[in-house]
């Protein structure tokens, strides 16, 4: 059995289709629309398929829902009806859509992912194929390999410099595998790859994702010791190769400890558009005496988006307790109409009921000079927590997604013991809400 797979890329996918109907004359026949079921795509790259499995339920593309399918995480996006026979799916919040065509018989797809970002014109186009009942991954059924070791557990992985072959930086892979079937998550210390799903072949395994905005490839060996070499790459940036060894004590570097403030400074401060065009300032009153969460965020940015289906319903439940937040977004293009456009479809998406601003352009150089206060801007998304008095208590660096298990638990638990500990301290502008006739005798008392 040979596996021909490599790198990985950036991306977006996925599915639709409509229906025409005609006056009941026999050529005028409906488009066809993808088979319900279970299907397996593939993306080509450089001669090389990166595989991925989707499920399409409803006959019709005005109920139908598309969802991609990453062990136990589901991602679904709406059809999009069209008249001409082809399909569309919008990548919900990402700048993306998926459009091909559906086979005679309904059960063959042949298309590309388009990059709708304006500037870029294409260039991250991706082509796709995929056919109808078709479950498996890497390998059809019937045709495993023995594997050589189980990789489950707690993995020590270290990337290469390809010059100096130097350590690049840390991250910790969390693996489970159940014979042939591979699952897991590499985590970094800006966030982590979502649930990856895969399998191990003999001395070899394979991993792969795709959740909406990037599909992922992970590959490489077992060797006789029981660790692992691999590769993997960023987005459509270079591979990336690695090296592994099972280690129940590694961990990453203190999220809480990667950005801070700098000496001498106790706040930060910024002046934002909104979606309305008008600036907003952590100076301004909806913010004083207030805890106030300012999320460092992009719509490209699929850890961003992991944070913010924690935060919009974490607010709306808590907001009358004391608490405002203000997400600040970068973006793919330093515009604001394109801003405005693709904030407004993210804040209609999750339900956000907190400001929205635009920082500028998607850079940490850049979101390090207009935060002023912070060292450096490490990662998207970071989170900054504001007491009350206006301090900055708290910086915590990327995001661990529910795939990471114990991180993401100790992560929420976190939040809501400083959160809870924040609101109950008293408001030290209280006093300025008194009445003038207090005020002007608290103004001239001796």
């Amino acid at each position: 059995m040979t596996l021909a797979l490599s790198g990985r890329i950036v991306a977006t996918l996925f599915l639709a289709s409509s229906l025409s109907f005609a006056a009941p004359a026999p050529a005028a026949a409906k488009a066809p629309f993808p088979a319900e079921g279970v299907w397996r795509g593939e993306f080509t790259i450089d001669g090389d398929p990166i595989p991925f499995n989707f499920e399409v339920k409803g006959k019709r593309a005005q109920d139908a829902t598309f969802t991609l399918l990453n062990g136990s995480r589901t991602d679904r996006f709406k059809v999009t009806p069209r008249d001409d026979g082809t399909f569309s799916v919008r990548m919900n919040t990402y700048d993306a859509v998926l459009e091909g065509k559906v086979s005679d018989d309904g059960k063959h797809l042949v298309g590309q992912y388009k990059d709708l970002v304006p500037s870029r014109n294409g260039a991250r186009n991706l082509a796709f194929t995929a056919e109808h009942d078709a479950a498996w991954r890497f390998v059809k059924p019937g045709q495993d390999e023995a594997p050589a070791a189980d990789l489950s557990g707690k993995w020590a992985v270290q990337t290469i410099d390809k010059a100096a072959r130097q350590d690049k930086r840390n991250q910790v892979a969390l693996l489970k595998q159940e014979g042939n079937h591979l699952s897991g998550v590499f985590m970094t210390v800006v966030g982590d790859t979502r649930e990856l799903e895969g399998t191990v072949q003999g001395n070899r395994f394979y991993l792969s994702g795709f959740s909406g905005p990037s599909p992922l490839l992970i590959r490489g060996t077992i060797d006789e010791d029981g660790n692992i070499q691999g590769a993997f790459g960023s987005g459509i940036y270079n591979v990336v190769k690695f090296e592994a060894e099972k280690s129940d004590k590694v961990e990453l570097p203190d999220p809480y400890k990667l950005t801070f403030l700098k000496d001498g400074q106790d706040r930060i401060d910024f002046s934002f558009p909104d979606l309305q065009g008008k600036q907003v300032s952590l100076q301004d009153d909806k913010y004083r005496g207030k805890v106030v969460i300012v999320e460092v965020i992009g719509t490209w940015c699929p850890n961003c988006t992991d944070q913010t289906y924690f935060l919009a319903p974490w607010f709306k439940q808590n907001h009358h307790r004391g608490v405002e937040a203000v997400a600040v977004a970068f973006e793919q293009e330093d515009n604001f109409d394109y801003f405005q456009k693709t904030l407004t479809t993210f804040k209609d998406y999750f339900d956000i009921r907190y400001d929205i601003v635009f920082g500028g352009i998607a850079d940490k150089k850049v979101a390090t000079e207009k935060l002023k206060g912070l060292n450096y801007m490490a990662a998207f998304p970071t989170t900054i927590i504001i007491g009350r008095d206006g301090k900055v208590r708290e910086i915590y660096t990327g995001y661990t997604g529910t795939v990471t298990g114990e991180y993401h638990k100790d992560y929420v638990t976190r939040f809501n013991s400083l959160l809870d500990g924040l609101i109950a301290e008293p408001d030290p502008y209280a006093a300025s809400a008194a009445t003038p006739a207090t005020a002007a005798s608290l103004a001239v008392a001796p």
